[in-house]
């Protein structure tokens, strides 16, 4: 579960890369949202 919103998450960043000019900031809040559930999930001992 938390892997598809990791994945969902990134996606939306790299989407926000392109259009960065209206949702630049909010898809830099998802990324850094998206790298704690990836560091919480590691130090959990859950990998792929």
């Amino acid at each position: 579960m938390l892997w598809t919103i990791l994945v969902i998450l990134l996606v939306l960043w790299l989407v926000g890369i392109v259009s960065a000019r209206t949702l630049g900031g909010f898809i830099h809040i998802l990324l850094v949202i998206a790298l704690v559930l990836l560091v919480v999930n590691l130090i959990q001992g859950h990998v792929l």
